[in-house]
């Protein structure tokens, strides 16, 4: 265990046989003549899985993934070949489908493999595996929430929670002649609790609440934070089910500190990445140094933060993650990338090349996205409100990444009247432009929160654990969607 967690390319030797030579061999022959870069991208995955409905086990699964993938360069074009079967004449095969794939034809190149390299720090120094965590102390504990959230209102009548971990070991290998690994822990808890209305036949609701990160499974335990969780979901249910429906029409928008960030991410983040900007298909396309934003805005992308779930020692293609600042004062300072559009863009890798797994390819993708804290008082931001909606948690949304249109549900809203926090709504969705809707921000408060640590972000067909967060922020005017005109 200890030479997989200090040296990850001394775990891929012992268990594959993956020499420095076989590293030296694959690269060349995916370099070539008309090969601008090539990389090599290893990974072994054990992932596991818990869920608890009606206090009973009713789901447990675990499985192990493993492979490698090879990627050539040329220009804009990219070719990438992966094997679910780690083995030298598998990478040998996929080395030169890659760049034909890229360039067509070439000749192997020599390369030398000059440094191996450990990350330069550890930003997840955990001990134990979360899937070496033992089963019978992950059931234990969903039991502990279902009893919780049971026990916290009579009105719950199902509480389903999943307790869901993974151990991965990855290995990038370049052209360039240095070699770097990671090992990246991963906890997940999510609980949803149902309450119904005995009175109202029918009338039910649901809550969601959960958290993470890149940490021991006492991260759970600390402070009880699974009651919290179980608690939190259930308060959710019980507000909904009281909840008058949401009034339509256009009013200021009061977003709460923390998870509500997931609407910064959506509908201003996607628009910052690398790709979408080389192609002009981004509503930021050659904005740099422009303002696009209040200049109470500030938005940072940093994947250096301990612990978090969006964070990384190294990105996938094995550059340093770091913190970057996307939007400062309102003024746009910089893209998220990864080297295929650094390079072809003129510019610096960001740490954001992102994989779902060795069967996908990299591409810009956002850590822990969020809006630095502001210097006024939330419930300052609330008075200043005579009438509008408070939105304390989001559910699902879409957002169109050319012109940044977004639609979000919001899963806990209120009414604010005289800058007073009224009463629940339900059904409430927000729609407008990202790009605009900061511009319309007036307020930014004091008290920036990151999530718990459930986000998952989804892009072309790749999904990754993201982070967000966002101080509690006034936005002048959007227009809300709901079931009363």
């Amino acid at each position: 265990m200890t030479s997989e967690i200090t040296r990850p390319e001394k775990f891929f030797l012992e268990k594959f046989g993956l020499t420095e030579r076989t590293l030296e061999r694959t690269l060349g022959a995916a370099l070539g003549k008309r090969i601008d870069y090539a990389d090599l991208y290893f990974e072994y995955r054990v992932n596991e899985e818990i869920g608890l409905e009606e206090g009973i086990v009713k789901k447990a699964a675990r499985s192990i993934s493993q492979g490698a993938s090879v990627r050539a360069t040329a220009e804009e074009k990219t070719g990438f070949a992966y094997s679910d079967e780690i083995t030298v004449e598998n990478l040998q095969l996929a080395a030169q489908r890659a760049c034909y794939i890229a360039a067509e034809s070439g000749d192997p190149a020599a390369v030398a493999v000059r440094e191996s390299r450990l990350p330069s720090r550890d930003l997840y120094p955990v001990q134990v595996p979360p899937t070496d965590v033992p089963i019978q102390q992950k059931i234990d504990l969903l039991q502990a929430i279902d009893r919780i959230a049971r026990a916290s209102d009579s009105r719950i009548t199902k509480v389903m929670a999943t307790v869901a971990s993974e151990h991965k070991v990855v290995l990038v290998a370049t052209s360039e002649g240095w070699v770097v690994g990671d090992v990246r822990p991963l906890h997940r808890l999510q609980v949803t609790c149902i309450a119904e209305d005995a009175r109202v036949a029918g009338k039910r609701q649901m809550g969601t609440f959960g958290g993470g990160g890149r940490a021991e499974f006492g991260f759970f335990l600390d402070g009880e934070r699974f009651a919290r969780f179980a608690r939190e979901a259930a308060r959710q249910a019980i507000v909904n089910l009281d909840a008058d429906e949401a009034p339509a029409g256009f009013m200021d928008v009061v977003l709460g500190p923390g998870w509500p960030g997931i609407l910064l991410h959506e509908a201003v983040g996607h628009g910052l990445e690398g790709d979408f900007n080389r192609k002009g298909t981004s509503a930021f396309t050659g904005r740099i140094g422009e303002r696009v934003a209040s200049p109470l805005c500030t938005v940072v992308d940093d994947g250096t933060l301990p612990g978090r779930r969006g964070s990384l020692n190294v990105d996938d293609e094995g550059t340093s993650t770091r913190r970057n600042v996307l939007i400062e004062n309102g003024i746009l300072r910089g893209y998220l990338q990864d080297r295929l559009n650094a390079r072809l863009m003129g510019m610096a890798p960001t740490g954001n090349g992102r994989r779902e797994s060795y069967a996908h390819h990299p591409m810009p993708r956002m850590t822990n996205t969020f809006m630095l804290a502001g210097t006024t008082p939330p419930e300052e931001i609330i008075r200043a409100v005579k009438r509008g909606l408070y939105a304390v948690a989001f559910g699902g949304g879409q957002v169109d990444i050319t012109n940044g249109k977004f639609v979000f549900s919001a899963s806990e809203a209120y009414l604010i009247e005289d800058g007073k926090i009224g009463r629940p709504v339900k059904g409430a969705t927000l729609i407008g432009n990202g790009p605009d809707a900061l511009t319309r921000v007036t307020m930014v408060g004091n008290d920036l929160e990151l999530d718990e640590g459930i986000g998952t972000c989804g892009k072309d067909g790749q999904s990754v654990p993201v982070g967000v967060g966002l101080p509690t922020i006034l936005i002048k005017g959007l227009t809300v969607g709901g079931t009363q005109g």
